[in-house]
């Protein structure tokens, strides 16, 4: 019992400093070197912090690494070369500012769903959004809220085939792809959008009629945006912009159903004798993808990069905190695991629905993905301690591994965006705003629209399965 207590106050201690804006990177074996010493095991500390801690840390860099580092290189590249400028222009110009919610929710989808960071997007969209709400007239307290509908929501964890890293960390577990489940995929993705955009329209609606408007912000000049390497040329041709986030997807796609499933990998079995290619195609897959999108993009804009080498290293240099984060927080959750008192908490949440592990899963990965402030944490440790137990209980009970994966990864997008999320307070200093003008409004879109579509798909999925 003393274990358990210690566990549950290590947890409280890291969502309350987290808040308070200490780095993951510190607070993670921290707490978890408290956890340790509240059960009783400090004579453990050290072989438990070079064993486990380090151990679980360095194994979640050696296996996503590349997905983190080509995704930060890819998204500084389309912000660099005048892509997502030329997009977010291209969007804006076909809906105009009387449509300007669903302007900027619709270019920071096809932005994060193409893979471009979401927070590149948030500093490249932001300037654009800005303009267009005090066009519009629109309180600006509500641009925060629009932008994390279209980045941190349903391109996340929802829609088949996105490259976001939460939909990749469950492959190796269930030995699935970035596709798994699409119907039930796409199902969630239009909740989330739509209940989204009403719920924020509505807002704008009800505030014009009181009579607010975009309102006084003086630092408005100040704000902080990515300034457009491409300025004083001709404008990216929206083809050319479009095309490396069409090969995110398409490549993928094509090796993930077309090339793979028909190739051969027993050559592989006497050099690699514990390489299980049904369990890593999926991030090979994924990986190809974004190289080939990365290489195009590159050559296309040969002649017209501002500085082609300082964006490289700044995109590579940029994957560097969000990658040690993540896996700080695996590293957390093995030495949790590793603790007499986590057998209580497991034995709990895999009782928390007896027959239907789609529940208990759920319950699991969004309540990490709360305390952590993190979905790509939450999702990570959840899965490192419990996947293996969900994926028996689910083949037990006749259910799809993709629906596991799918559940676990729109379930992380759930509660990862409260108050303490680091995304969030993010977003909120690039938007010059606080949690007071616009946190209502950001937690109805990435959490009460997500928990609802989250429910749509278990119950789906219960029905009629994977689809």
């Amino acid at each position: 019992m003393a274990s358990t207590l210690a566990i549950v106050v290590s947890l409280l201690l890291l969502m309350f400093f987290a808040y308070r804006g200490v780095t993951v990177l510190l607070l993670a074996p921290l707490m978890a070197a408290l956890a340790v010493l509240l059960s009783g095991d400090s004579g453990f500390l050290l072989p438990i912090y070079t064993s486990t801690f380090m151990s679980a840390l360095s194994g979640y860099v050696l296996q996503f690494l590349p997905i983190f580092l080509l995704g930060a290189l890819f998204g500084q590249l389309m912000a660099d070369s005048g892509a997502a400028q030329a997009i977010a222009k291209w969007i804006t110009h076909k809906l105009g500012h009387r449509h300007a919610i669903a302007t900027i929710v619709m270019v920071c989808a096809v932005l994060t769903y193409g893979g471009v960071s979401l927070f590149v997007v948030a500093f490249a969209i932001y300037p654009i959004a800005k303009d267009l709400f005090r066009a519009a007239g629109i309180p600006k307290r509500l641009i925060p809220a629009s932008i994390a509908l279209g980045s941190f929501t349903f391109t996340m964890t929802a829609l088949p085939g996105t490259p976001a890293i939460q939909n990749a960390i469950p492959i190796p577990y269930y030995g699935t792809n970035v596709f798994a489940a699409p119907g039930l995929g796409i199902i969630g993705a239009l909740i989330m959008a739509f209940g989204g955009l009403w719920w924020l329209q509505s807002r704008a609606r009800k505030a014009i009629a009181q009579g607010e408007t975009y309102g006084d912000h003086g630092q408005d000049k100040f704000d902080a945006s990515t300034p457009d390497s491409t300025e004083g040329e001709k404008p990216m041709p929206i083809f050319l912009a479009l095309l490396p986030l069409i090969l995110v997807i398409g490549v993928n796609a094509l090796f993930t159903y077309g090339i793979f499933p028909d190739t051969n990998f027993g050559f592989m079995a006497e050099r690699f004798p514990q390489l299980d290619p049904a369990k890593i195609t999926g991030l090979w897959a994924l990986i190809i993808a974004l190289i080939t999108a990365i290489l195009v993009l590159i050559i296309s804009r040969l002649g017209h990069w501002k500085n082609l080498r300082e964006s490289i290293n700044k995109g590579v240099f940029g994957f560097m905190l969000p990658l040690f984060n993540t896996a700080s927080e695996v590293g957390y959750g093995a030495v949790i695991a590793s603790l007499a008192g986590f057998a209580i908490i497991r034995d709990f949440v895999l009782n928390v629905a007896p027959g239907n592990p789609l529940i208990s899963e759920a319950v699991a990965m969004t309540t990490l993905a709360g305390i952590t402030g993190s979905s790509s944490g939450g999702l990570s440790i959840a899965l490192q301690t419990l996947g293996p137990d969900y994926l028996a209980m689910a083949q037990q009970a006749g259910i799809s591994p993709e629906l596991l994966h799918r559940v676990a990864v729109m379930a992380a997008g759930g509660l990862d965006t409260l108050p303490h999320c680091g995304a969030i307070i993010t977003l909120l200093s690039i938007c010059k705003l606080n949690h007071r003008q616009s946190y209502g409004n950001i937690a109805m879109v990435t959490m009460a629209a997500p928990i609802v579509a989250l429910i749509t798909v278990i119950t789906l999925g219960t029905i009629f399965g994977s689809f």
